[in-house]
């Protein structure tokens, strides 16, 4: 219980800070510390996910920061992604799945290191 606390409390800091999903902290925490499974990590991270994003949203709108209508604009195609990579997540090895999200983390802290 105390480590998923603290994964949660690390996603919620991410979150804050830099506007993270918290899936880029609490799927390799889930998976180094809890011994999770890449599928479950992910899942469960999608999970907290929902109520790490409505909370900060609600809070970011205190500060005038939220573009509602961008959100959306965003938001709806992404059902659609999420659909599309569950299904091709459900198809492929776990050890794939890690090996790409690995590979997303390295590509992104690259490209922010370079900007």
């Amino acid at each position: 219980m105390l480590q998923l606390a603290a994964i949660g409390t690390a996603a919620g800091v991410f979150s804050g800070l830099f506007g993270v999903g918290g899936g880029s902290v609490i799927v390799p925490l889930l998976v180094l510390w809890l011994g999770y499974d890449s599928r479950a990590a992910t899942a469960t991270s999608l999970a907290a996910i929902i109520v790490i994003a409505t909370f900060a949203t609600v809070v970011q709108g205190t500060y005038g920061n939220v573009h509602v209508l961008d959100g959306i604009e965003i938001g709806i195609p992404a059902v659609g992604g999420v659909l599309f990579g569950t299904w091709v997540q459900q198809r492929i090895q776990t050890r794939v799945i890690s090996l790409l999200f690995a590979a997303l983390l390295v590509a992104t802290a690259v490209d922010l290191l370079l900007r």
